[in-house]
């Protein structure tokens, strides 16, 4: 008999194959062999307009002139950022920027200092 992991939810011994599905009886939570490896390895990389890879709390310096959607004032090329926060979505950094507040910016336009 093949030895089946343990469940990834309750830690139960009684797990059983279902077709490509493993299942627990005890908290009827389903999983996959496959989805187990895909989640270790699914950690997004951010990069920065040269293609240095930022993380959290790095510093950036913004490239570009950027307008600000809903206000008309601008964020100045050269204008440092401290302590960043990468972020999911289209704009992947969260951060605050001295004389101006809480913005977010896409990572395409800092660069790593």
């Amino acid at each position: 008999m093949s030895s089946l992991p343990n469940c990834p939810q309750c830690n139960s011994e009684y797990t059983y194959e279902d077709g490509s599905l493993l299942i627990c009886p005890e908290c009827a939570h389903e999983w996959t062999l496959e989805s187990e490896s895909d989640n270790t390895e699914d950690t997004k990389v951010v990069k920065d307009a040269n293609g240095n890879v930022l993380n959290d709390g790095d510093s950036v310096t913004i490239i570009k002139d950027l307008k600000v959607k809903g206000s008309s004032s601008v964020l100045k090329i050269g204008t440092k950022v401290k302590s960043i926060r990468l972020v999911d979505g289209d704009h992947d950094i969260d951060c605050k920027i001295d004389g101006f507040g809480a913005m977010k910016l896409k990572s395409e336009f800092v660069k790593k200092i």
